[in-house]
């Protein structure tokens, strides 16, 4: 865990590294009224054993009891591919609202045919409040809008909430580049716009990603500025084409293998971060379809 903290109604920023998944979860606080928002938050899951827990979540509640805030949102991004979202845990153990964007529903119709679920509910009703481009939101005292930054997913979005942007899969550290955007529904071109919408925001806006996967055996990191991400991100610095970036990005994806959660992680998490019921004899069951996704690269 990092924090970072900011006066002048910029938020203070906590980043809680999740090594299993390479992930960051944040919560992000007024410092103000003790207010917060968690965003992006992990549940664990040990795919050989089947094993879930809540050590990652229970880090950030730790956190939260520790600072004496109180939980007013409880955000995802966009239906993560590589781990299970821990936002139905954290609701029931602070009553905070969930939120991802409306475009959801998309992603939504797309997995519950791929998981042959005709009944599924595609919706978005799994969480309690679905946001749009431009929509706006409060943290205490801090005003908060919603971006909509398709590309890596149908449904991400970007969280600006102050100085701070919470940008997810689509940008990464300068030294990283940018996210995939070979998932069922993504679109290089469309990620590519998505980034010049992040870009345009004032050069010190602070930018919180949600993976770092640590090139060259560095720490993890996962706070850049716009100012950095223009002049040094490998992928999209200045000068960098539109072309050349769709090029560069869909060539480097179909050398990639799919993430080894994608199948188990969407079930989950097109319902909100609600596990499965259990059946008759108590245990819950995770629905894996073979061959749903053709043209992937094997490991």
């Amino acid at each position: 865990m990092q924090l970072f903290r900011e006066s002048g109604g910029a938020p203070s920023v906590a980043g809680f590294f999740d090594p299993s998944t390479f992930s960051v979860q944040y919560v992000v606080s007024d410092p103000a009224t003790r207010r917060c928002a968690i965003v992006d938050p992990v549940l664990d899951f040990e795919e050989k054993s089947g094993a879930t827990a809540t050590r990652n979540a229970d880090a950030l509640l730790r956190y939260v009891e520790e600072q004496g805030l109180e939980v007013e949102w409880i955000l995802d991004t966009h239906p993560h591919a590589d781990h299970f979202s821990a936002a139905q845990y954290l609701k029931a153990r602070t009553g905070a609202p969930t939120a991802i964007g409306t475009y959801v529903k998309k992603v939504q119709e797309l997995w519950s045919e791929l998981y042959h679920w005709p009944d599924f509910p595609a919706d978005g009703r799994q969480w309690d409040r679905l946001f749009a481009e431009g929509d706006t939101f409060r943290i205490g005292e801090l005003a908060g809008r919603v971006l909509f930054s398709p590309g890596h997913t149908m449904a991400s979005i970007t969280y600006v909430i102050g100085d701070a942007a919470f940008v997810h899969d689509t940008l990464f550290q300068p030294d990283s580049g940018t996210a995939r955007a070979d998932f069922p529904g993504g679109n290089a071109r469309k990620l590519w716009q998505s980034i010049q919408q992040i870009l345009a925001l004032p050069d010190d806006t602070r930018l919180f990603t949600g993976h770092d996967y640590m090139p060259e055996g560095r720490e993890p990191e996962w706070e850049s500025t716009v100012r950095e991400q223009k002049a040094s991100n490998t992928h999209v610095a200045e000068g960098q084409t539109e072309e050349a970036f769709v090029s560069l990005r869909n060539e480097r994806d179909a050398q990639l293998p799919m993430p080894k959660l994608i199948l188990q992680s969407l079930q989950i998490n097109i319902m909100g971060g609600r596990l499965p019921e259990p059946e008759a004899n108590g245990r819950r069951y995770l629905k894996i379809p073979l061959d749903a996704l053709p043209g992937a690269a094997w490991e």
